[in-house]
């Protein structure tokens, strides 16, 4: 019997157990989910306009539930690949068009028998009309909310018609925005032509904004049955939420309370049953309680007090436990309810306190000031349902692994999802999250705008607030700097003052008063933070001297050097950033070798900056540095140089200026697809030459040599561990062919959670009458348990460097499951960039300073064999 003809037999053997299963007595009495996500059909609604050119889009074809419009096309080969060459522009037609969804589904016998079944829609992607059995149940217009319908008066035991129209967001919004005589500032217009440049619809629509394209993305407005739809139905009690607030974590004692939101269908005498499950495993009753409860919402609190809890600490100041919670809920006879909830237990504030020159700004966690050390994380994908559990781990791994603590989800994606929180979780990564707007200006002055977003809010605070790793809800990203000086308010004021007032208004009803109470409400403690950057609401914005900031005047506009980044010291630093192109093999991805130029019509639709001129501002950096690259090749290799030493100059002056400056994340930490972008990693999972450089310049212990415009170099000590710890600091001048000019060792101690200055020199002091065009000053931190740290000096750019054949040396040999790569050169190689072409192989360390003499051991891990893998080794540095 082939797959296909048994699958059915199998199926129907299936929902037999299932049926059989739910008539039992106990589940008969306990509430039930049934996943509404099997016999999905979709196409473009009947009628609409955008059927006469895509008549192929029309029929009815299988869809994945949960999943995108988009994705549904290319399953069925009615659409390019949205990532591969450039078929953007031709895709616009989709976000225009309207669709139907429809399924039919028999009810499970618990359904058509419990007191209450519900419809529950966990995504709508955006604009959605709900049918069932003919009958219109629901209209949704927001992506970030789950939506309830209760059902049980309606289902049939057989063949429910579950039918859903999603609405084009463009054409549902256009005719509103295009009639305000004053138009609120959006954030990227339109190069295709599909909605108009001066009437952007994007901050009228709660769906995600990089949707509508970012300057590291496409435009790709999609929609969908983006999560989940479930049946649910219960008899006596529906359990909506179990909270876990921490009141009170010290080392000796937790006092957490476990509070209980439920939906109670009949009075009754029910007993709660809280159990405690320990990171070790061992399992114990929490809390117990008999309570009436009355027909409709319930609250009820259970307190827990826990002795010598073993606290969650964040990456790099110890462990990870977990507790586990389990509630049962019974009716004295059987279980009717029961759900169940983890945790870390731990202390945390955002610490601001006054001083001479403003406030600070820093997270403490278990009485510990953080230095926040990580990146801003943005979407994953386009199309969020293919985004993969392993996926999620491979980036966050990725980001432990590269020594970061913290990452900013930024305001323009959507909400993560619980595996993004529960890796986090895992993995010691604090989370600093925005509330989804990703600037422009939203219609905050409409009530009915403000309510949606109130209960999006709320449903989302609800959901992860239970997490150790969320420390942070911030009202939206640079709305406040945009309105201020960016020229939105200045305008709007000119053209209308009355109603840029309303808007003003809007804005601090909604950012200033109404989320920050709800997050005083619901949030169990996390601070609120109006808007990134700012100072809270303050009158002053993205200023030094308090809050957090935003500092683009490198890269952006006026293109500073990055030697400009040693000049601006933040209280917090949440975004700064430069741009690379990813790895070859990525660009070969979607790009033919014979596509790739600076200006060739492939590579400049993955490049997002300026409108797809962001090369020529690469080109700028790369030039002023390195020189003129002789072909695409050099330039992504180069731009990755530039941007991982440049990064790496901003964050250890950022460490050395603790404790006035404690945070550090850069832009950014992943991509939502392949091209270029300011990631450290890019759409595949590859590491580029920042995310090498970041697991040293965030290493708990590390010297920081930097030297600005003028040739003055500062050295500091960098400690971010709890105690003091001992070593060595080595100075040696040496010229790029090895022979030392000087070299000193002192003894050093670094104190704990601190940035030490030890040294300032100026290039005379520092080498003398050496060739600042053949010499380098190397300085080298050992400190007992820790990695070896190094800070590198040049006394002249790049390229008025004189570079020599290095006579670079490499021998790959087996050991164990892997292999041993050694390297070693007889002259001092820069930006060593190890690569094995097509091949899948992930080197141990990379992005490599080789001294002369001196000898690297990588270890490389592959599939390949042997001889593939020597066959396939590239080596490049700046002396090629």
């Amino acid at each position: 019997m082939s797959r296909d003809s048994l699958w059915p037999s199998l199926k129907q053997a299936v929902c037999g157990l299932a049926l059989f299963a739910a008539a039992l007595p106990v589940l008969a009495r306990e509430s039930a989910s049934f996943s509404i996500d099997m016999g999905w059909t979709f196409r473009l609604l009947p009628g609409n306009a955008q059927v006469a050119k895509h008549a192929e889009a029309a029929i009815a074809r299988a869809a994945k539930v949960p999943g995108t419009v988009h994705t549904d096309l290319l399953a069925h080969g009615l659409i390019p690949d949205p990532y591969v060459g450039a078929p953007e522009a031709a895709l616009q037609w989709i976000g225009l068009a309207d669709w139907e969804y429809q399924t039919r589904f028999d009810a499970p016998s618990t359904a058509l028998t419990s007191a209450r079944s519900d419809l529950v829609f966990e995504g709508l992607d955006t604009f959605a009309e709900v049918y069932l059995n003919g009958e219109k149940v629901l209209t949704a217009d927001n992506a970030f909310r789950s939506w309830r319908v209760p059902v049980q008066a309606r289902l049939r035991a057989k063949g429910n018609a579950l039918r859903i129209v999603l609405r084009s967001p463009i054409v549902s919004l256009l005719p509103q925005v295009q009639a305000m005589p004053h138009k609120l500032a959006g954030n990227y217009p339109s190069p295709h032509g599909d909605e108009p440049a001066d009437a952007m619809t994007g901050n009228f629509a709660r769906k995600p904004g990089y949707h509508y394209g970012w300057d590291w993305g496409p435009r790709y407005v999609t929609a969908g049955l983006w999560k989940p739809i479930v049946l649910q139905s219960w008899n006596a009690v529906r359990i909506a939420d179990l909270q876990l607030r921490q009141d009170h974590v010290q080392a000796a004692r937790a006092d957490v309370v476990a509070i209980l939101s439920a939906e109670v269908e009949r009075d009754g005498q029910f007993d709660l049953r809280l159990w405690q499950t320990e990171p070790g495993g061992r399992r114990s009753l929490a809390a117990e309680r008999r309570v009436a409860m009355s027909a409709g919402e319930q609250r009820i609190e259970l307190p827990i007090h826990i002795d010598r809890p073993q606290r969650w600490f964040p990456n790099g100041y110890g462990a990870q436990p977990l507790y586990r919670y389990e509630l049962e809920v019974s009716d004295g006879k059987n279980v009717v309810a029961k759900t169940t909830a983890r945790t870390g237990l731990r202390s945390v504030e955002l610490r601001r306190e006054p001083d001479g020159k403003g406030r600070s700004f820093h997270f403490v966690v278990n009485g510990i000031p953080v230095f926040a050390k990580g990146a801003n994380s943005i979407p994953f994908d386009m199309f969020q349902p293919r985004v993969t559990k392993a996926q999620l781990r491979r980036v966050l791994q990725s980001a432990r692994d590269a020594n970061m603590n913290m990452l900013r989800s930024w305001g323009g994606g959507y909400y993560e999802s619980e595996e993004f929180f529960d890796l986090a979780d895992e993995l010691g990564l604090l989370v600093w999250q925005d509330f989804m707007f990703g600037g422009g200006m939203q219609p905050a002055y409409d009530d009915a705008f403000r309510a949606n977003v109130i209960e999006e809010a709320r449903q989302q605070v609800r959901r992860l607030r239970n997490h150790p790793s969320l420390v942070l809800w911030c009202g939206n990203n640079e709305q406040e700097v945009a309105w201020k000086y960016w020229g939105q308010g200045k305008a709007l004021k000119e053209a209308d003052p009355v109603f840029a007032d309303k808007v003003w208004q809007g804005y601090v009803q909604l950012f200033g008063t109404e989320l920050r109470q709800l997050v005083a409400q619901e949030g169990g403690g996390i601070a609120y933070w109006a808007s990134s950057p700012s100072d809270d609401g303050g009158d002053v914005a993205n200023t030094p001297a308090s809050g957090d900031m935003h500092y683009w005047e490198v890269w952006g506009n006026p293109a500073h050097p990055v030697t400009k980044y040693l000049e601006i010291t933040p209280r917090f630093m949440s975004e700064y950033g430069l741009q690379a192109w990813p790895v070859q093999r990525t660009i070969d991805a979607f790009a033919k070798r014979s596509e790739q130029g600076l200006a060739t019509p492939v590579i400049v639709a993955h490049q997002k900056f300026m409108a797809g001129k962001g090369n020529e501002r690469l080109k700028k950096y790369v030039k002023d540095e390195f020189g003129e690259p002789r072909d695409f090749a050099d330039f992504a290799y180069l731009s990755q140089v530039m941007q991982a030493e440049g990064i790496q100059l901003a964050a250890l002056h950022h460490r050395a200026s603790r404790p006035f400056t404690m945070g550090s994340l850069y832009w950014q930490l992943n991509d939502v697809w392949p091209g270029a972008s300011w990631s450290g990693i890019d759409w595949f999972g590859r590491w580029k030459a920042l995310q090498f450089h970041a697991r040293r310049f965030y290493a708990p212990v590390a010297v920081a040599a930097l030297r600005d415009a003028e040739g003055k170099t500062s050295v500091s000590l960098l400690n971010d561990r709890t105690q003091a710890r001992r070593g060595e600091l080595r100075l040696r001048l040496m010229t790029l062919d090895g022979k030392t000019l000087r070299d000193e060792r002192r003894p050093v101690e670094l104190a704990p959670l601190s940035a030490t200055k030890l040294a300032h020199y100026t290039d005379a002091e520092l080498a003398g009458v050496a060739d600042p065009a053949s010499t380098v000053a190397v300085f080298d931190l050992q400190v007992e348990g820790e990695p070896a740290s190094r800070g590198v000096v040049y006394f002249r750019a790049a390229k008025d460097m004189s570079w020599r054949d290095a006579r670079l040396q490499a021998e790959l040999s087996r050991d164990g499951q892997g292999f041993k790569l050694l390297l070693k050169a007889t002259r001092l190689v820069r930006a060593l960039w190890v690569d094995f072409g097509d091949l899948d192989a992930e080197v141990s360390d990379n992005a490599l300073t080789l001294l002369p003499g001196e000898r690297i051991s990588l270890r490389l891990s592959s599939q390949s064999g042997l001889e593939a893998l020597r066959k396939s080794l590239s080596l490049r540095s700046l002396a090629d």
